[in-house]
């Protein structure tokens, strides 16, 4: 399941970066280039952007619900997690002790 919703995203994402790049912009965008004449005709001039504009919304809602469902999907099941290191230190036996008692004081050799 989770490997359909990753392709599901992917085209999603696609279809979302496709109408991004149709939209007039300041510099004309892509819409030009794909024939803006055709799609005002079919639409108008102002229909066109405004359908663009709600197909770039409803694809980012999408694309957002999508992401989080893809992240609850891929979530750990267990309820009590705990970090690798955690477990790693549960887990290792602990060194004994070192004797850090003070050492015994030695003499001074004699010198003959």
């Amino acid at each position: 399941m989770q490997g359909f919703l990753i392709i599901v995203h992917t085209l999603l994402s696609v279809f979302l970066i496709l109408v991004v790049l149709m939209q007039a912009s300041q510099g004309g965008g892509l819409s030009g280039t794909f024939g803006s004449a055709s799609t005002n005709a079919i639409f108008g001039g102002r229909s066109a952007a405004t359908l663009l504009s709600k197909l770039t919304g409803w694809l980012a809602v999408g694309f957002i619900a999508l992401a989080i469902l893809i992240s609850l999907v891929s979530a750990p099941d267990s309820g009590e997690t705990e970090s690798l290191l955690k477990q790693q230190a549960i887990e290792q036996p602990v060194a004994p002790a070192l004797d850090l008692s003070a050492p015994a004081i030695l003499e001074p050799l004699e010198a003959n």
